[in-house]
């Protein structure tokens, strides 16, 4: 891969180090300092959400030129936040994909500019890498941190472009075991959520009207896929599309908590079926689920309430995008010796693993 270069062998201990992220994959413009992969000095998020709520979805050029005006405050009020200059720090740990080019080029070339002007290690970590730090990430003032997790665990991403299950052996050891083979589980969200008339994004709309829904007035399916691990989400949202046209036609009431509830509880099912199923066949010590979607209350109580496993599940500042997790990966990275040079370009479709 152009401009990367790992050395050294993996240490049972690691040194010490502060390390500022970057994070400007979509629509969050974001910085953070975390301090030996785990403790957040600071962790600045300017969202983009109100702009982008009248397209029902994120429109790349405007996120980019949002990005351009908002990135250097971001970057200067984070390390204002930490206490801390930016010959402070250790490395910079930046976002190289995936994502929208236009957006990680203004985050790509803000960090490289920052490590050329200071001399200081540059990192390019992967955005899905990321939502799986932030299983280890924890602000700095408290007293009792979840534990990190352990190895071996089967890290579950969903988010609004990514559903995939990973058997993670060791720190940035990933063996894909499957993903979506076609909408992605936030994704499932956001389309529903415009089928039903609920606001952008999807997802919160979606648990919001879930709350006062009865999840079992509509028997939405669990689909089966060819890949033991894989998943898909595209044939449930048909369904309720056309669950909706046939409470039409029959001129029946149309219970939109109803609907969104059984929705939210198909997609559950899947998830957390297919999880557990892989945790019991690779033996793991663990379980994470990360990303936006891991902020979904349902989800994250159906995980939480099984004791058969172990689970980690970021805290909900943490579940969609941020800088504090793509700091804790780049320290990892950097602990294990990875640097890269300044030829360093983007990957929009850059796969985990």
């Amino acid at each position: 891969m152009a401009g990367r270069k790992t050395e050294g062998k993996i240490k049972a201990k690691f040194p010490p180090a502060r390390i500022l992220g970057i994070e400007t994959s979509c629509d969050e413009t974001a910085a953070s300092v975390v301090e030996n992969g785990r403790a957040i000095l600071s962790n600045v998020v300017a969202s983009q959400i109100e702009l982008h709520s009248k397209y029902g979805g994120v429109f790349p050029e405007v996120a980019s030129r949002q990005h351009i005006l908002t990135i250097y405050p971001v970057v200067e009020q984070a390390l204002q936040q930490a206490h801390l200059g930016l010959s402070d720090v250790d490395a910079i740990s930046v976002t190289r994909g995936p994502g929208l080019a236009g957006s990680l080029v203004v985050g790509l070339n803000m960090a490289k500019g920052l490590s050329l002007g200071k001399n200081i290690p540059l990192i390019g970590v992967n955005h899905l890498e990321g939502h799986l730090y932030s299983a280890w990430v924890y602000p700095a003032d408290i007293q009792q941190p979840q534990p990190e997790p352990k190895f071996p665990l089967i890290a579950l991403l969903v988010s609004g472009g990514h559903t995939e299950l990973n058997l993670m052996q060791s720190h940035w050891k990933y063996q894909h075991l499957g993903g979506t083979t076609d909408d992605a589980a936030g994704e499932a969200f956001d389309k529903v959520a415009r089928l039903l008339g609920l606001e952008y994004p999807g997802g919160p709309s979606i648990q919001k009207a879930s709350a006062s829904g009865d999840s079992e007035a509509f028997h939405f399916p669990r689909a089966r896929t060819d890949g033991q691990w894989d998943f898909s989400f595209s044939g449930l949202k048909t369904a309720v599309l056309r669950t909706l046209q046939k409470l039409k036609e029959d001129g029946r009431a149309i219970i939109t908590s109803d609907l969104a509830a059984s929705f939210q509880a198909a997609v559950i099912d899947v998830l957390f079926t297919k999880t557990m199923a892989a945790a019991r066949e690779f033996n793991v010590r663990q379980i994470v689920v990360a990303g936006g979607v891991s902020a979904n209350t349902g989800l994250r109580g159906t995980f939480l309430n099984q004791v058969e496993f172990p689970v980690n599940i970021p805290s909900l500042s943490f579940c969609t995008d941020n800088a504090a997790m793509v700091a804790a990966a780049g320290y990892f990275r950097f602990v294990h010796g990875q640097r890269d040079g300044l030829e360093m370009d983007v990957i929009p479709n850059w796969p985990l693993s």
